[in-house]
């Protein structure tokens, strides 16, 4: 299925594929899109200048396409992409920084924002900047090897937990071992968009399978 560029340009939605932050929204015709799917990297035309313009060309705040998505009516696009610096030309790593005071604006983004996601950010950040006393700074310092072995460490926990018919226990320990696999992911640079595009393919997979592999392949 291809976009519909029937009606003129369309709108792009440029997505962070780590972190699932809004980058920014530009426009697209026949020509960017072909130029996109060519380079691996975000073509845009412009509305005010009239002219096809390739992010970061003379910023260096390229943008390498991971994936791309349509919506159901064909007309807008959700990319999702590697940015290598800031997507606003203001120098903000979004275009969208800029809050709307008033009651109307007074919502919590809290609920709607992914636990997992916030928390795959923290771990990122600490990889990227270490922190001095911090345990998940502390773990990349000893490698992967350390954080297997945690993981699997944490994993014995949760059976024992389960084992032990205990609620709390099993609660807690099932946080700590989905810390430390999101520790893992970050070490293997591995996104968490990645892992969620999997689970949704197999989601969609049906029957039976006879080995135990193809049975967690195939729910």
């Amino acid at each position: 299925m291809n976009p519909d560029f029937s009606k003129g340009l369309i709108p792009a939605i440029i997505v962070d594929d780590q972190t699932n932050d809004v980058l920014m929204l530009a426009y697209m015709d026949e020509t960017a899109y072909e130029r996109t799917l060519e380079t691996k990297e975000t073509w845009f035309y412009s509305r005010s200048r009239k002219e096809y313009w390739h992010k970061g060309e003379t910023s260096g705040n390229k943008q390498i396409v991971k994936s791309i998505q349509l919506d159901c009516d064909q007309d807008t696009l959700l990319i999702r992409v590697d940015p290598l610096g800031p997507a606003c030309h203001t120098g903000e790593k979004s275009c969208f920084f800029e809050q709307i005071t008033g009651e109307v604006a007074q919502f919590s983004t809290q609920a709607t924002d992914s636990i997992y996601a916030r928390l795959m950010d923290e771990i990122q950040e600490r990889k990227t900047e270490p922190v001095s006393g911090s345990y998940t700074t502390y773990l990349f310092e000893k490698g992967t090897d350390k954080i297997a072995k945690k993981f699997i460490e944490e994993a014995g926990e949760v059976i024992i937990a389960a084992k032990n018919q205990d609620q709390t226990e099993i609660i807690n320990e099932c946080s700590d071992l989905f810390y430390h696999c999101l520790v893992l992911l970050v070490d293997q640079g591995v996104s968490l968009a990645e892992v969620e595009a999997e689970l949704e393919k197999r989601s969609h997979k049906k029957g039976n399978a006879k080995k135990e592999r193809k049975e967690i392949e195939n729910w």
